[in-house]
């Protein structure tokens, strides 16, 4: 007989295979000459491994064409296949019951006894599951992160990538980040053995498209402690002195870019990793130069008209102040309306996605115009979802933004002009709340943006008395 290990209690016993011919002559009327047969000898506890034979090689196609089900003479279903070579031994007086068929395996079919049993791992004491399928050993200790002025912090609202609206700790560039490290276990009478303990300071851009690998621009690490071991729960201080951060926050359609901090505390089997999110606000000084968009646009002896906006660049909260000048009208135009395109640009080279989003659309006409009329427009931007303008952000991304002038005539034909225009932040009214480096910040902005507001009055009056 020939004999398999199959985890240590389940063995192939029996006499040898015959050739497909004997298998032959001993099937009866109505049964296949390729039946699976019972062995030839008593019962033994253990797995029979079992080919039928094929005359023919099996077509080409779908494997599952070659397999077929088959009924041994002892009632029991079989499952063989077609491309073995060999046939099923005989029966014999004294067959075993009813055999399983366990799983084909390698072109073979496999049988288990009645009442047969495959070795299984010991139940654990705690869930009673087998050891096999417990899950991996949990961490022994919690890490918990705090800012040193988490209470007088100012909080910033900032969209996730699932879309939801969160707030987080608000930082600007060159602002120092502190806070403490407190480690607490799980089982104080054990010890916890660790490879040391760390926190960082990272700043990093994540494209979605490949999310394997994250483009770090700013990564400061601190060494908490040395490798060792504890007894006991443990609270650590930080530091980062006037950390620069260079870019905004940003989550897009296509790319996302973070700072967040992250504690570990490195082991042999699995690391506890805690981190904290926060948002960094740009921001801007007061633009030198805003000089005024006016444009003449139209079809040839259909259409010409003249857009003008007030400023060129505009700061979040700003309004856009303007006006549409028709010269000539030979089309027949049902409504205008004014949109904000946000267009996200991220990859590089042949790699480019552009993605567009309509952040904002505003009718300012219904009906049609004559020549010589002239439509106002004042649109407000601090209702909207915004961000400044970024461009090249570490050589990823871009996010620029335009408006797009839509008029739209009788036979819904569309006829619009972008003109791009420049968001930027300007910082907000100080508190006390704040901290010393973002007042000293905003209140240089204030000046500023006051001086030249004051020097440019005019302007939006001038617009509004041609209105």
């Amino acid at each position: 007989g020939n004999e398999a290990g199959l985890g240590g209690a389940c063995a192939v016993r029996g006499p040898a295979l015959e050739d497909s011919s004997s298998a032959a002559s001993a099937s009866q009327p109505g049964q296949s000459a390729s039946c699976c047969v019972p062995p030839t000898h008593p019962a033994r506890s253990g797995v029979r491994i079992v080919r039928a034979p094929s005359p023919a090689p099996a077509p080409r196609g779908d494997r599952c064409a070659s397999l077929a089900l088959q009924r041994p003479r002892s009632g029991g279903l079989a499952l063989a296949s077609r491309a073995s070579p060999f046939a099923p031994p005989r029966p014999t007086a004294g067959a075993p019951p009813r055999l399983r068929p366990l799983a084909p395996l390698l072109g073979y079919s496999l049988y288990l006894p009645t009442g047969g049993t495959l070795p299984v791992a010991p139940p654990s004491p705690s869930t009673g599951a087998p050891a096999a399928l417990q899950p991996p050993p949990q961490a022994s200790a919690e890490l918990e992160l705090v800012l040193s002025d988490a209470e007088s912090r100012r909080r910033a609202e900032h969209k996730t990538e699932e879309g939801k609206k969160e707030k987080y700790f608000l930082f600007y560039d060159g602002e120092t980040v502190s806070g403490r490290v407190t480690l607490t276990l799980k089982h104080p009478n054990k010890r916890l053995e660790h490879q040391g303990i760390k926190v960082e300071f990272i700043g990093q851009i994540e494209l979605y498209y490949d999310r394997g690998n994250h483009h770090e621009f700013v990564s400061l690490v601190k060494d908490l402690a040395r490798p060792g071991e504890f007894t006991q729960s443990q609270t650590f201080d930080f530091e980062f002195t006037h950390v620069e951060k260079p870019y905004e926050s940003y989550t897009g359609q296509n790319v996302k870019l973070r700072y967040f901090l992250r504690a570990t505390v490195s082991r042999r089997l699995n690391d506890v990793v805690k981190e904290m999110d926060i948002v960094v606000h740009t921001l801007s000084t007061y633009p030198e130069l805003n000089s005024s968009i006016k444009m003449e646009v139209g079809i040839e002896d259909c259409l010409h008209i003249e857009f003008e906006y007030n400023k060129s660049k505009y700061h979040l909260k700003d309004v856009i102040v303007g006006k549409i000048y028709f010269l000539l009208v030979r089309i027949k135009i049902k409504h205008m309306e004014i949109d904000i395109i946000k267009r996200e640009t991220t990859g590089t080279g042949p790699n480019v996605y552009h993605e567009n989003d309509t952040i904002a659309k505003y009718e300012i006409m219904d009906g049609a115009p004559v020549r010589g009329e002239s439509i106002p427009i004042r649109l407000f931007l601090a209702g909207y979802e915004l961000t400044p303008t970024m461009r090249d952000i570490n050589k990823k991304f871009s996010v620029r933004y335009y408006l797009n002038l839509v008029l739209i005539d009788e036979e819904e034909r569309r006829y619009f002009k972008q003109q791009e225009v420049v968001l930027w932040r300007k910082g907000d009214i100080v508190r006390k709340s704040m901290s010393h480096q973002a007042a000293i910040a905003s209140q240089r902005f204030e000046g500023t943006s006051s001086h030249a507001e004051a020097r440019t009055p005019s302007q939006p009056a001038e617009n509004n008395s041609r209105q």
